[in-house]
């Protein structure tokens, strides 16, 4: 009895060693790393628009009322995590036109919906957030979440397979040599975090008169760097 304890804690021993070089070997490399200078740029975009950090649930309310934060309405090509609470399926007007053009290119190339994880926080709820998540941007200073002002959405990113995430990479890509958006790839909560600039509703304008989709444009881009 003994010598099958042995045997058996030995085996078990032997696995995990495995199991744990194998996840030593999986290779993280996304386009988009998070950084502390990243964050920065979150704020200082925040603040070149005088738009405030929300406090709380009341400060919420009154941007809706205002409709400076408009509602982000679910369809064929874009869901939202069960579990994200629909008093914040909220964001500015030009983040909600960001994520329904990459919902609806999305959908048009793997007819698969786009998931929107988060939106708009207030600052009572990121710092509950980060009782929980040791990896959350803070809820003050000047690397605190650009969430809390409504310009940025955590956009699903696991389950996507690696042609879905090259994809939104390269869509990405372009926006961000514009300087219309800074997106961050999250390795502990697998989604694109992504901050979309005012700017982006002049542009999307823009694109009516020539339309061309930003993916083509980021083909374009991308093969004239490298």
């Amino acid at each position: 009895m003994h010598h099958n304890y042995a045997v058996r804690k030995a085996n078990l021993r032997h696995s995990t060693s495995r199991h744990r070089h194998h996840f030593r070997r999986i290779a993280w490399n996304p386009m988009f790393r998070p950084s502390h200078d990243s964050l920065l740029l979150q704020n200082e975009e925040i603040d070149s628009l005088a738009l405030p950090r929300i406090a709380d649930d009341d400060e919420l309310e009154l941007l809706k009322v205002r409709e400076e934060l408009v509602p982000i309405v679910a369809g064929e090509t874009l869901r939202f995590d069960p579990r994200l609470d629909p008093n914040r399926r909220y964001c500015r007007p030009w983040t909600r036109d960001f994520v329904q053009d990459l919902s609806q290119a999305y959908y048009r190339e793997f007819h698969e919906q786009i998931q929107v994880n988060s939106a708009v926080r207030t600052i009572k709820v990121q710092h509950k957030l980060r009782r929980h998540n040791r990896n959350a941007a803070p809820e003050y200073g000047e690397a605190a979440s650009s969430h809390l002002a409504g310009i940025t959405l955590d956009l699903q990113r696991r389950g996507m397979s690696k042609p879905q995430v090259r994809f939104v990479e390269r869509y990405l890509f372009y926006l961000k040599a514009l300087g219309l958006v800074e997106p961050e790839e999250e390795r502990h909560q697998w989604v694109f975090h992504v901050m979309v600039s005012d700017r982006y509703s002049e542009w999307r304008q823009s694109q009516t008169i020539f339309p061309i989709e930003p993916m083509e444009q980021a083909t374009t881009a991308q093969s004239r760097a490298e």
